[in-house]
């Protein structure tokens, strides 16, 4: 049984029957725009703003200048990645939807519903309060604040006041904008120590992992040719014992692009070509993504708690990338992400010409989002191949 369709069956429901019960409450933009307006946050904004200006205000001189680092960094990468995609054999895109059950290329386990929906809120809840408290800084009035959906993912929002925004000079301007991708670099760095000092630890001293199996397969790199399959058990590979996740990135780590291991499952052995990664051609992807097969508890007497760390391990995992994912993704410099006011903030202030500055800004954007479009094509080709084998199946043509 699919347990997270379930779960998502489920919890969609619960939200549509609680929309029609409260409909007076909800704002509707455009049909698949929806948003709860609340206060919630709003006071402690105002705490944090009235009892740290000095901290935050170095932390936003810090913040600008890591924002517009990464808003190169990234823009580069997606330039770079596209190009490779359009020219180079076997080579996965850079972007990737981080949705329940989706294949992320390079990330060793598959996110599970309920990670996704606690981990979305959580980091986007970190992304637009810290908006907010740059805004209470400025002494920006907010209007609301809240939970919005687009469609079915879930989004948090605060609202300022847009009029006195653009009364304020541009650091301050510079300040709110960075305020919620930089907030998610410094949460996702807390999430990963917390992570590897913390629940590591602690699950490692509880459990003992018996084994990892193959939970999805890159159908576009060489691993597809080798006879693995879904569901196989690795024990060993290159004669290196698989016990846990962790053996099996650490001896990845070990391998080159170009090399070809040797891979022991439960049902025989199997060779893989490994390729480069997009990211950083020195490194080495196999193209699968494994979860443990089994685990031993070490006390019985607390096997409720030990489950529950694992499922907490899975979640700061996931809080850990998607932080840094979802900042580095909004520094983009495309319309309305954060990285696109922070670059037509730039333009329109130093470029006085306003023609010129628009048309700047126009074709970034329009840029932006043809490369984004190009990386995503495969994800959209397997989804349709998906949706058109339902569809064959469901009418038997």
């Amino acid at each position: 049984m699919n347990y997270d369709l379930l779960f998502a069956i489920i919890f969609y429901g619960i939200l549509y029957l609680l929309f029609l019960k409260y409909r007076s409450r909800f704002d509707i933009q455009g049909k698949i725009f929806v948003m709860l307006r609340t206060k919630i946050g709003l006071k402690l904004m105002d705490n944090i703003a009235k009892r740290c200006p000095r901290l935050l205000k170095y932390l936003g001189y810090f913040g600008i200048l890591i924002c517009f680092i990464g808003m190169g960094f990234i823009f580069y990468y997606l330039i770079k990645g596209t190009l490779d995609l359009m020219f180079k054999p076997d080579v996965i895109p850079i972007l990737s939807p981080v949705l329940p059950g989706v294949e992320v290329p390079g990330l060793p386990i598959v996110m599970s519903f309920w990670h996704w929906i606690i981990g979305i809120l959580i980091v986007a809840g970190i992304h637009e309060f810290s908006h907010g408290l740059y805004a209470r800084l400025a002494r920006i009035k907010i209007k609301s604040s809240g939970i919005a959906f687009l469609g079915p993912i879930l989004a948090a929002f605060v609202e300022p006041d847009e009029k006195e925004m653009k009364n304020i000079s541009v650091r301050k301007q510079l300040s709110i904008m960075m305020g919620g991708p930089f907030s998610n670099f410094l949460s996702g760095a807390v999430f990963f120590l917390i992570l590897i000092l913390i629940l590591d630890p602690l699950a490692g001293n509880m459990v003992e992992y018996n084994g990892v199996k193959i939970i999805s397969i890159n159908e576009e790199l060489p691993i597809n040719s080798s006879g693995l399959k879904i569901g196989d058990e690795i024990t060993y590979i290159d004669n290196y014992p698989i016990f846990n996740q962790k053996d099996f990135v650490s001896v990845l780590d070990t391998k080159k692009p170009g090399d070809v291991i040797e891979v022991e499952t439960l049902d025989g052995f199997n060779e893989v070509e490994l390729v480069a990664r997009e990211r950083n051609q020195s490194e080495a992807l196999m193209g699968l993504s494994v979860t443990y097969s089994s685990i031993d508890i070490k006390d019985g007497k607390n096997k409720i708690l030990a489950y529950i760390l694992l499922w907490l391990v899975e979640l700061f995992f996931w809080l850990y990338v998607i932080s840094f994912g979802i900042g580095l993704f909004n520094l983009l410099p495309l319309g309305p992400l954060d990285g696109g006011r922070m670059f037509m903030i730039v333009i329109k202030n130093y470029i006085k010409q306003e023609n010129i500055g628009n048309i700047i800004i126009k074709t970034m954007t329009w840029f932006c989002l043809v490369l984004i479009f190009i990386n995503l094509l495969p994800f959209i080709w397997k989804l349709l191949n998906w949706l058109l084998g339902g569809i064959v199946f469901i009418f038997g043509i």
